[in-house]
C-alpha cells in the first residue's frame, strides 16, 4: 500500500514539473471584484454635513455673484438656514439654504448625486 502512495505521489509530482517545464499550465482564474459605481463609493452626508455643505457654498456664491439684487434676501435666508440647521430643524434649513442659492442664480451642488 505504501508503495502505491509513494508512486502516486511521484506520478503528481512527475507531471506537474513536466507541465510548468513546458510552460502549458493553465493560469489560475482570479476572481475580480465587481465594479462599484461611484455613488456606492461615496458615503450619503447626513442632514447636519448637507446644512453644513450648503451653507458653505452660500458663502462662496455670495461672493462671486456680490453684484445680485437678491443678496440682501439670500443672506436672510441663510441666516435663517444656518438658526434652522442649528435648532435640529436640518430639513427646513436645508430648503432655506437651497433657495438661497437659487435666487443667487446658483444650483445647489449636491455631492451624493
Amino acid at each position: 500500500m505504501q508503495r502505491f502512495w509513494i508512486s502516486v505521489t511521484g506520478a503528481l509530482l512527475s507531471m506537474s514539473l513536466i507541465t510548468a517545464a513546458a510552460g502549458t499550465s493553465t493560469p489560475a482564474k482570479v476572481a475580480t471584484p465587481a465594479k462599484v459605481t461611484a455613488s456606492a463609493r461615496v458615503a450619503p452626508l447626513t442632514r447636519t454635513e448637507r446644512c453644513t455643505d450648503l451653507s458653505r457654498q452660500v458663502d462662496e456664491a455670495l461672493e462671486t455673484h456680490a453684484a445680485a439684487t437678491q443678496v440682501t434676501a439670500a443672506k436672510a435666508l441663510q441666516r435663517k438656514g444656518d438658526r434652522f440647521c442649528a435648532n435640529k430643524k436640518q430639513a427646513q434649513g436645508i430648503r432655506m439654504l437651497a433657495n438661497a442659492l437659487k435666487l443667487l442664480g446658483v444650483t445647489p451642488i449636491d455631492p451624493g448625486q
